[in-house]
């Protein structure tokens, strides 16, 4: 039995848990609301303010999908209650990001800035204090869609192993690369 699909998923007060036609579950909280479609072999069930899963084999399909369901509904009753939030910094001379709305404006050390657009599900915000890198902060209520954007945003320009510039999570340990030995 998945550990973690069989402890049921508790709402909290004031999220409203509800199961569609075709599997779709619905999660309403204070900061919105999120759907998500669940596979017709997992079982779901609305009880009490708490919702279980079950699978109907042991077959390895329906054991990976009754832990993932059970995760990705735990996660939207996380996102409408709290939201959820992640922080990027920009390691480099000269590296710059402004925001108007939800267009990013990015100074990355290439010959031209990146023009960059946030879904409008989320919010995003940049702050750039004198002696410290710049942050972009991304807040919403999806986590995989804030995990999908700042990953997006940290590919355009990765941290490179010998400096460590680049573009990086708050708090992301980048390994270092020893640099060229010197000749005699």
């Amino acid at each position: 039995m998945s550990r973690i699909g069989k402890k049921p998923v508790v709402a909290p007060n004031g999220v409203t848990i509800s199961v569609g036609k075709d599997n779709v579950v619905t999660v309403k909280g204070p900061k919105g609301e999120l759907k998500q479609a669940i596979d017709r072999d997992i079982a779901v069930e609305v009880k009490d303010g708490q919702i279980t899963f079950a699978r109907p084999t042991d077959q390895i399909r329906h054991r990976a999908m009754h832990g993932l369901y059970r995760s990705l509904i735990s996660n939207m009753v996380k996102g409408v209650t709290e939201g959820f939030e992640r922080k990027l910094e920009l390691i480099g001379v000269g590296f710059k990001a402004a925001n108007q709305g939800n267009v990013l404006d990015l100074a990355l050390g290439y010959s031209h800035n990146i023009i960059f657009e946030v879904p409008k599900e989320l919010k995003v915000a940049t702050e750039q204090l004198k002696g410290q890198n710049p942050i972009i902060t991304l807040e919403g209520i999806d986590k995989q869609l804030i995990g999908q954007v700042a990953a997006k945003l940290r590919s355009l320009r990765k941290p490179e192993p010998y400096k460590g510039k680049g573009v990086r999570y708050v708090g992301e340990v980048v390994r270092k690369k020893a640099g060229k030995a010197a000749g005699k």
